[in-house]
């Protein structure tokens, strides 16, 4: 019997399934299953993706395969036009034994797959099966993340002191909302050094990398431990600020593993609590940081399932303006807080979650930029950027476009936000405080126009019924409409 024949199952590895006790991977046997990985062009050039965000992702895979060779696996490696073309390949190639992947992670994966007669096993990569999610949404009249949180952390015994939330409340966001200090370093974040897979990567992608992200196990477990060390702390209190000084600001960079599978939430969840356990970690940054994990990522993935495939198409505000220029060119605009985030991201494919949602969203939201090409523009430039991850966080909490489904208000703000939030503003021309003239910040302005704009749908919601009643008290309203007209003008022809 030649060693094709030999195998009993034909194992695929989708490139966010990096992790070997976890997925299809949990019960394989080197003399019995054949590892197939594959590198779809689709993947590397169907679209205009950040260079880095390509390296993280193929260089991580590779040096998967690599691993598990070394554990006396054969892996097949191959590069086809698409997933089925490279997994018809390995069927012509062997003699067709089923071949076994854990769920996959978008319907169109999921479709695709099903399509070639793959059989699926569990996707654990997430703590929430996703019936059980289905089952909690189904008996909910609104899908508030907090109420899903809740029953999270007591389902699996997570910061509870008994029945009841450890600390004597279930978050502490109000301590975790502070500006920027001036002129704030903190602790240094990991380098990475390349090796030969990563150079060769690297070659291939006529890129050359950063030494920000790590593409090994061994790399992600360390920048875990770096951040459980030395950032964990001070984590929760500066969550939401934003500053020119330090680019990570105690954020744990954690989420393009969480998300590529080379690290695990219980993994993250246990040093976490860990740590905790020790005395030296405040409540405030414990809750937050723990919110991210059980909450909100478990919440996002969970709703990207329950709410369908049609689901990404939503543009229930009708916005129909091409992508702003600025967000590919930081050159493109004058508004200091943009150029930054913007160069940012074309330096590592990486912001926090705060310029994510409170620069980025919230300015494609207030110039009514259309949803899909909003979301296929935060899908292709962030590291961590998933379709189960981004579909959720832009068409339901980044810009409204599902008529309230997940958020039941939209998150607009003016410039006074981000200057309370950031050391953005004070080398900007724009002013923050200023609505109308020559001078005031472009957020300020296009907030109140966004108010305006939308104020009979924003009327009917009890949480925006405020904010629109401020319209009234405009007495600058027309010449704020009239200065609206010449920012959204200005932004499309990158002078603004």
């Amino acid at each position: 019997m030649s060693r094709a024949d030999a195998y009993k199952r034909i194992i695929y590895i989708p490139f966010d399934h990096l992790h070997r006790n976890f997925g299809a991977l949990k019960e394989a046997e080197p003399a019995t299953d054949l590892i197939v990985m594959v590198e779809s062009a689709r993947m590397t050039t169907g679209r205009n993706w950040h260079q880095e965000r390509l390296f993280f992702l193929i260089s991580s895979a590779r040096h998967f395969a690599q691993s598990l060779e070394t554990e006396g696996f054969t892996v097949e490696y191959v590069k086809a036009p698409t997933t089925i073309d490279g997994l018809k390949e390995i069927a012509k190639k062997y003699a067709a034994p089923p071949v076994i992947c854990a769920e996959p992670s978008s319907f169109r994966q999921y479709e695709a797959l099903q399509g070639f007669g793959v059989e699926f096993t569990d996707n654990d990569f997430f703590l929430t099966p996703r019936p059980l999610f289905a089952q909690w949404a189904d008996e909910q009249k609104s899908y508030l993340m907090e109420n899903f949180y809740r029953k999270q952390r007591t389902r699996l015994n997570i910061l509870m002191d008994g029945k009841e939330p450890e600390g004597g409340a279930w978050n502490f966001d109000k301590e975790n909302r502070l500006p920027p200090p001036k002129k704030y370093e903190g602790p240094p974040y990991l380098e990475h050094k390349r090796d030969e897979i990563d150079l060769q990567v690297a070659a291939e992608l006529s890129y050359t990398a950063t030494t920000t992200w790590a593409t090994t196990r061994t790399g992600a477990l360390k920048v875990l431990k770096n951040f459980i060390d030395n950032h964990f702390a001070e984590f929760g209190p500066l969550e939401d600020a934003m500053t020119t000084d330090n680019w990570a600001l105690h954020h744990s960079l954690l989420s393009p593993y969480l998300n590529n599978g080379l690290l695990h939430p219980t993994e993250v969840i246990h040093a976490a609590m860990k740590a905790f356990k020790t005395g030296a970690i405040p409540i405030a940054s414990a809750e937050g940081f723990i919110r991210q994990l059980i909450g909100w990522r478990e919440y996002v993935n969970g709703m990207y399932w329950f709410l369908g495939p049609d689901y990404r198409n939503n543009n229930q505000l009708a916005a129909t303006r091409k992508l702003l220029p600025l967000f590919s060119d930081p050159s493109a605009t004058q508004m200091n807080c943009m150029k930054e985030i913007v160069g940012d991201i074309q330096d590592r494919a990486w912001v926090h979650h705060i310029p994510r949602l409170m620069v980025l969203s919230n300015l494609a939201l207030v110039t009514g930029t259309n949803p899909q090409e909003f979301l296929d523009w935060m899908r292709e430039v962030f590291i961590d950027a998933t379709e189960w991850v981004m579909v959720p966080n832009v068409i339901g909490m980044g810009v409204h476009a599902d008529g309230g489904k997940m958020m039941t208000k939209p998150y607009a703000a003016g410039g006074a936000y981000i200057s309370r939030m950031s050391n953005y503003c004070k080398p900007c021309v724009y002013d923050p405080k200023l609505r109308v003239g020559a001078t005031a910040c472009p957020f300020t302005t296009l907030y109140w126009d966004f108010l305006d704009r939308h104020k009979e749908a924003f009327a009917k919601n009890h949480r925006m019924s405020q904010q629109v009643y401020g319209l009234n008290r405009l007495s600058d309203l027309p010449e704020l409409k009239m200065r609206a007209k010449e920012v959204l003008k200005g932004l499309e022809q990158g002078k603004i």
